[in-house]
């Protein structure tokens, strides 16, 4: 029997872009093996589909992909609320060790190669006994690691990771520095890439840092703040840069605003709502406006409402107030979707440019 190629991508911590690099991976490995198949088998971030709750970098695999596999096999394990607590006190692990390999085994069928998105660092996992380590021990796997950028903080980080992966008698077959700024770039590879040969690791891809994949859409931005839609629903996958918050005066504030901008202002402040109104029907796309967000619940006179149903973006109502709604945007997460065709298109370019691929697949 010809088993898959394995290759397990794990980083040194949250927000290192596993999931982005994951997402440009599969689509890279899908040219030169169209048996690919993906699955993270143990989630955190989940979504509900198809009457599953999975994770949802296993909803855009599947959908940037074509990919027909059960989704639930794809996830086979998701961390819910109480999940942790519950295995403290029952401690059942051969059951989901027998839940991840069944799911391994129908899933890998018929694949050339198999790529398997770890949850965070390599032991994230480790309170119910399936840190990312055991897992990638579990399925055979060796491990390829995502730090970010800079030079003696990953590699230190690279080292703590590498050790419980050497723990598990887990291969790890190189590393990739992701989010590395333009100006230093040169220097973090050479310099980065030679304190880690020092340490027998492989430097396997740099990838420069790309501002616009860290842009939320205006849907990211209603999710985050559990705003509702006064207006423009057909307006909300604009992409958001910049973000004001609306609390000086008019003349003020519109010095400040910036093209694709989110505004955030008290629903009260009628003075900013109809300088912004204003600005974008006079200015025209140099101050194209990504949305507003009118806070406290409060909503203006109706003749500005009627003003504002004519507006060229989306128009969301929050009833918390300005200071709270303000940091949700600031705290929100922002995750590639399929709709994304742009930033899916960019995560596919970034790996095949700057990772080592030829060397990634002989290393599995």
């Amino acid at each position: 029997m010809n088993y898959p190629k394995k290759l397990f991508v794990a980083a040194t911590r949250q927000n290192d872009g596993k999931s982005t690099i994951s997402l440009g991976l599969l689509q890279v490995l899908r040219e030169k093996y169209p048996e690919v198949g993906f699955m993270k088998p143990v989630g955190q971030h989940y979504v509900e589909e198809e009457g599953y709750k999975v994770d949802e970098d296993v909803v855009l695999m599947r959908d940037v992909c074509g990919i027909t596999d059960n989704l639930k096999d794809m996830n086979p394990i998701t961390v819910e609320r109480g999940f942790t607590e519950k295995y403290i006190q029952e401690e059942n692990l051969e059951k989901y060790v027998k839940i991840i390999r069944d799911s391994y085994e129908r899933i890998s069928k018929n694949k050339k190669l198999m790529l398997i998105e770890g949850t965070g660092h390599a032991g994230v996992g480790a309170v119910f006994d399936l840190s990312n380590a055991s897992v990638a021990k579990l399925l055979g796997s060796k491990v390829l690691l995502i730090s970010t950028g800079g030079i003696g903080k990953p590699i230190d980080e690279i080292m703590i990771n590498k050790a419980l992966f050497d723990q598990e008698k887990v291969e790890l077959i190189g590393v990739v520095i992701n989010k590395v700024l333009p100006e230093k770039y040169d220097k973090i590879k050479r310099i980065t890439g030679l304190g880690l040969k020092r340490k027998g690791i492989k430097l396997l891809g740099v990838i420069p840092f790309q501002e616009c994949l860290t842009y939320p859409t205006m849907e990211q931005i209603m999710e985050a703040t559990d705003a509702k839609i006064l207006y423009g629903e057909e307006f909300l996958q604009k992409r958001v840069v910049n973000i004001l918050v609306g609390a000086m005066e008019p003349y003020h504030a519109l010095a400040h605003f910036a093209p694709h901008s989110l505004i955030i202002v008290p629903g009260d402040r009628e003075d900013i709502i109809l300088a912004v109104i204003a600005g974008e029907r006079v200015m025209g796309e140099d101050y194209e406006i990504a949305g507003m967000i009118l806070t406290g619940g409060l909503l203006p006179h109706k003749g500005i409402l009627r003003l504002m149903k004519e507006g060229r973006f989306t128009i969301l109502l929050s009833e918390d107030d300005t200071y709270t709604t303000t940091k949700k945007v600031h705290e929100r997460r922002v995750k590639i979707r399929a709709i994304d065709q742009d930033k899916v298109k960019e995560a596919a370019e970034l790996v095949e440019d700057h990772l080592a691929i030829e060397e990634i697949i002989s290393s599995i």
